[in-house]
């Protein structure tokens, strides 16, 4: 890629930038060499990289890289048998517990996130925790071994400390003593050439039993060791001296593991290093709200709400700009700081960072084109040392151009032909235009001259753009326009800062009516473009809202359709709650019924009982059917058989068919314990499909005002047989209508009577499903529990 191009894009500080965001010293060398790819299949591995870190960012939170440095020395030494330093030892181990923290970091949350690129490094990377954990127990700061790192260290430790208190003890009684009283100088205990010594007055150096190790700067103090210490100081230095053997076996044992895990701590170092290149440029993308390019090798680009990442991301204006595909060359024109230059920089800076792997700030799905080079001549190349004006500098540069360009390059002129004569450089800013444009070489071309704008208005691949000005305001806007060409305004500003009106009418005298006319028309493109983009802003603003009244409505037709429902629902729950209450009146009947039955004499009164329940049953199942006004679709049954298992919807309940269907299209049903005859209509075979719809929705609710007073156990313990069977048949039938699975009856052990009965009796029911007797905790024999269907 072009060097000279790099600097004038300021891609050099965009990579400064970037590897500021790195931790470690190789990666921010590493992206200190980045350079733009021109291969895609480079170029779309790169982008996916720095995705996928940008994504494992925004959802997890930066990785942290503290503790990550340079060990390829320790580990160079390492491999040729040499001892590493504690401080050596103790970067190998931060080292390891990065590994460990970046290991931690790419397990997934949840089996959804997975980052095809990313998870292949995370894979790789091995740490190693029995080393790590071996540093850490050895080593605790960069200059001091734990106790702990060996037996014998702590032994040696241990047998310094007591000997340093017991000179320390011997020492505090010569202090005190007081034979000696008037030969110190001072009461205190100091050290001189790592041995215990007292201050002696210098003129009892003869007096004092001991042997002098240093003096005061005065000569007035001697710093003495008593005789009766000289030994016990003398173990001390022997013991100080198996000390540092001791760490030096096991600084050589530590060397010696680090030596055996070379090559794993290689790799894991380069593994990191790219790790922390990548998530550089994932923090980079982030700190500039990055998107990801698309790319093609068409040479088309696209880009939308471009902002120079250079720029101040709050002041910067958002800018569109496309190329290569209706046109090949784009000529931008308009009046100095309007933003043109900016506009080149920010489309050549895009390139090269879409194709260095990096994120660009701009929309998202921005295109960018493949290019092998590109070329670059802006800003002011005068050169004082070569003795070149402006315009030969610029020429210099783009002769260097034009002998390097290829067909599938780059190239960015800004003030093409300025300098100089305005006709002659008017006219070679044609020239090398068209030979470019002859190639179909990519080329994006600032300008003040009127006849490039014609050229661009009457020539097929190429296009006017202009960065849009306020003349009332004196600013510019800083939005490109493609379209339509720019005016200078040159009298429209000298007018607004104050030009007599005289100079302005002579200068206008100066213009052919042709170049007047022209400027006319390119006002009149503006007014035009400006209206049509205004247009456009509330076209799409009405889309909006219509889209927004649109969702309004659906949600309102959703919350419509959602309350009708409800009421609906609790129509449906408060007939059945109706339907249970009578069918507990009704079992109230039976009850009673079973109880006069036993009696002599009362065959009349069993019949009116019995007269009565079946009007009760008929009106309980008439207002239901009442209450029930929207029924669902469904198919009704055809050919109905005794014995087939149906579904009545009136009564929300399961049957079994008793007889087939009459004249009247009425059908005897068994539900549970009552007989019924239900239309033809309101059946539904067992097995179809609405009917578990049904089940799933209504029969939860149906069953929650009944549930809340049922027991999930009877106990029938010393009642009669028929008596507790009778009572056992109810709440079975309670039970069933309130959702309960499975319930208990506690009949007792006794002489196993009533358990008989029981059980019998549950064989006969058509809510049992099965029954088990009780185990150990439930109450064995005396209990039997029972599933219900």
């Amino acid at each position: 890629m072009n060097k000279k191009a790099l600097h004038t894009l300021e891609y050099d500080k965009i990579i400064e930038k970037l590897a500021a965001f790195a931790v470690s010293p190789m990666a921010k060398e590493r992206a200190r060499e980045l350079q733009p790819a021109m291969v895609m299949s480079d170029i779309a591995l790169w982008q996916q990289e720095t995705t996928e870190a940008t994504n494992m960012i925004l959802r997890k939170g930066t990785p942290s890289f503290g503790g990550f440095r340079e060990i390829r020395p320790q580990l160079k030494r390492a491999s040729m048998a040499g001892v590493l330093s504690i401080s050596e030892l103790m970067e190998v181990g931060e080292f390891l517990y990065v590994c460990r923290k970046m290991k931690n970091y790419g397990k997934h949350e949840n089996k959804a996130e997975a980052y095809e690129r990313m998870d292949e490094y995370f894979e790789l990377l091995a740490p190693i925790p029995a080393l790590e954990n071996e540093i850490n127990r050895c080593i605790l700061s960069e200059t001091e071994i734990s106790d702990d790192a060996s037996a014998e260290l702590r032994n040696i430790r241990k047998e310094i400390k007591i000997s340093n208190e017991k000179v320390r003890d011997h020492l505090n009684g010569v202090i005190s003593s007081s034979a000696y009283r008037n030969m110190l100088q001072d009461f205190v205990i100091t050290i001189r050439n790592d041995r215990y010594c007292v201050p002696v007055k210098s003129e009892y150096r003869n007096t004092f039993p001991g042997m002098i190790h240093d003096q005061s700067n005065t000569g007035s103090t001697l710093f003495m060791e008593p005789l009766s210490v000289i030994q016990l100081n003398n173990k001390i230095k022997e013991l100080q001296a198996k000390e540092k053997d001791e760490i030096r076996k096991i600084l050589v044992e530590l060397s010696r593991l680090v030596t055996e895990n070379t090559m794993v701590l290689e790799a894991n170092l380069e593994l990191l290093t790219q790790m922390d290149f990548i998530f550089a440029k994932a923090g980079l993308s982030v700190s500039m709200g990055g998107t990801r390019p698309l790319f093609n090798t068409k040479g088309y680009v696209h880009i939308e709400k471009a902002r120079h990442p250079l720029l101040d991301a709050k002041a910067v204006v958002p800018i569109n700009i496309y190329l290569g595909k209706e046109f090949t060359t784009l000529l931008i024109t308009g009046p100095n700081t309007g933003g043109k230059t900016v506009a080149l920089k920010t489309l050549g800076l895009f390139t090269l960072m879409g194709q260095a792997g990096l994120h660009i700030p701009a929309f998202d799905h921005s295109q960018l084109a493949i290019f092998d080079n590109v070329f670059a001549d802006i800003g002011d190349e005068q050169s004082i040392e070569q003795s070149l004006s402006t315009f030969s500098s610029h020429m210099t540069n783009i002769v260097k151009i034009m002998d390097e360009v290829t067909d599938d390059s780059l190239v960015l002129f800004d003030e093409l032909g300025a300098g100089t004569d305005p006709t002659e450089g008017a006219a070679l800013a044609l020239a090398i235009i068209q030979a470019l444009k002859e190639r179909k070489i990519r080329t994006a071309v600032t300008t003040h001259y009127s006849e490039l704008k014609v050229y661009a208005l009457s020539t097929q691949g190429v296009e006017n753009a202009c960065c849009e000005f306020d003349v009332q305001t004196l600013r510019p806007t800083y939005r490109l326009l493609i379209g339509i060409p720019g005016k200078s305004n040159a009298f429209a500003i000298s007018k607004r800062l104050g030009l007599q009106e005289y100079i302005l009418d002579s200068a206008k005298e100066f213009i052919s009516q042709d170049e007047a006319r022209f400027e006319d028309v390119i006002t009149d493109l503006e007014i035009s473009k400006k209206s049509v983009a205004f247009e456009q802003e509330r076209a799409e603003q009405y889309r909006k809202e219509a889209e927004n009244l649109k969702l309004e409505v659906e949600l309102q037709k959703e919350k419509t359709k959602e309350q009708k429902e409800k009421i609906l629902q609790k129509a449906r729950e408060e007939a059945k709650l109706i339907y249970a209450q009578a069918k507990e009146e009704a079992d109230s009947i039976i009850k009673e019924m079973n109880r006069q039955a036993k009696e002599k004499g009362n065959q009349q009164k069993l019949l009116e009982n019995r007269s009565k329940l079946k009007e009760k049953l008929s009106s309980v199942q008439e207002d239901f059917l009442k209450s029930k006004k929207i029924k669902p679709s469904h198919k009704v049954p055809e050919n109905l058989q005794t014995g087939n298992r149906v579904y009545v919807i009136s009564f929300d309940q399961n049957g079994v068919v008793i007889s087939p269907p009459d004249k009247n299209k009425e059908v005897m049903v068994q539900m549970g314990s009552m007989k019924a005859k239900i239309p033809l209509a309101e059946l539904m075979l067992d097995d179809s499909a609405p009917k578990e719809n049904k089940q799933k929705q209504s029969a939860p609710r149906s069953k929650v005002s009944k549930s809340q007073f049922i027991s999930a156990e009877i106990d029938c313990r010393g009642q009669l047989v028929d008596e507790a069977l009778a009572n056992i048949d109810k709440y079975i039938d309670d039970a069933y209508l309130s959702g309960l699975k499975q319930i208990v009856i506690i009949h007792g052990k006794g002489t196993g009577a009533l358990r008989t009965a029981v059980q019998s009796f549950l064989k006969t029911n058509s809510h049992v499903k099965s029954q088990r007797p009780g185990v150990y905790g439930e109450g064995e024999a005396g209990v039997t529990v029972v599933e219900l269907k």
